[in-house]
């Protein structure tokens, strides 16, 4: 794979250069939203519930966009609005989500339905999977 205008980066740790990318929790958040609430926009992501300001979710969708983690086109509906996506980038990170997930419920008390947990637990790769081709099927159909 060939990487293009690598920014500098704090160390050339991976993991270092991970948690630059998408080690915060709001950037993490808008993504659980796109992938996993199929929210699409900033009206959706702002009023998701987590109390996000309207500047810090600017901030993190440009460093998103940037980052080739999601892309935003103009909805066909209505051209003041722009939709979100993840690209191929952004849904590699989907198996690195869901097994926070699990972890975090594992050890924590949360409020993720039972249901979900279980499917998440018992078909990881299905899960991934249906959430990829939901993605991969809203791009084919605009072409």
């Amino acid at each position: 794979m060939v990487k293009k205008d690598v920014p500098e980066h704090r160390s050339g740790c991976p993991l270092s250069i991970a948690l630059e990318i998408f080690g915060d929790r709001w950037t993490l958040l808008i993504l659980r939203d796109l992938m996993f609430k199929q929210y699409s926009t900033y009206k959706e992501f702002l009023e998701s519930g987590e109390g996000i300001a309207t500047n810090v979710l600017a901030d993190r969708i440009r460093m998103l966009q940037e980052q080739g983690i999601i892309v935003g086109e103009r909805s066909t509906s209505d051209a003041r609005i722009i939709c979100y996506r993840p690209t191929q980038k952004g849904l590699d990170l989907l198996p690195v989500m869901v097994e926070m997930i699990i972890w975090a419920d594992q050890y924590e008390e949360t409020a993720a339905p039972a249901r979900i947990m279980r499917r998440l637990r018992e078909d990881r790769t299905g899960f991934i999977d249906e959430v990829r081709k939901r993605f991969t099927e809203a791009e084919k159909g605009k072409g």
